[in-house]
């Protein structure tokens, strides 16, 4: 198999979602599971019941520039809390525990040079029917995993091993 020959992963998420903490741990074990040949691509979706979301969407934006999206994703879903009792403090605590720039961090947010990566994926993500976060899209398939996640990762498995199968 080649890198890239499966369907991209679209993992639709809002980043002060405590669903979205725990579908990472999905996430995780499909990456294990098949590696660089699953693309998994992460999809902006903050909602306005979260006042910190986007403020974290552009923070994610600017790490993944700076080549450490994943590991501030990873870190600050493990800090959902934190981030809505603290705020945009926790997006520079994250940044600098990971490494990336606090200071363009910062600055991104102050500039705005994400906003339109975020509002685009918001955009798309309601133009294809995302509600509710975590949502993934694999193979043309939503799953919604908003309302529960039981069984979220044996349907994208499914996906998945037919595109591979054919």
């Amino acid at each position: 198999m080649i890198d890239g020959s499966l369907p991209r992963l679209e993992f639709w998420c809002d980043l002060q979602c405590p669903d979205c903490r725990t579908a990472l741990d999905d996430v995780r074990a499909l990456r294990t599971q098949y590696g660089d040949a699953l693309p998994v691509e992460l999809r902006h979706f903050p909602l306005e019941k979260h006042k910190h979301a986007y403020a974290a969407a552009e923070a994610a934006e600017e790490a993944f520039a700076q080549g450490l999206g994943w590991p501030f994703v990873e870190a600050l879903l493990a800090r959902v809390e934190d981030l809505d009792a603290r705020g945009q403090q926790v997006l520079l605590d994250v940044a600098r525990e990971v490494g990336v720039d606090v200071d363009e961090v910062d600055t991104a947010l102050i500039d705005g040079r994400h906003m339109l990566t975020v509002d685009a994926d918001q955009a798309e993500g309601k133009a294809i029917g995302v509600t509710g976060t975590p949502t993934y899209v694999i193979g043309g398939e939503r799953l919604d995993g908003g309302r529960s996640q039981d069984g979220l990762r044996e349907r994208i498995v499914a996906v998945i091993e037919a595109a591979r199968a054919s």
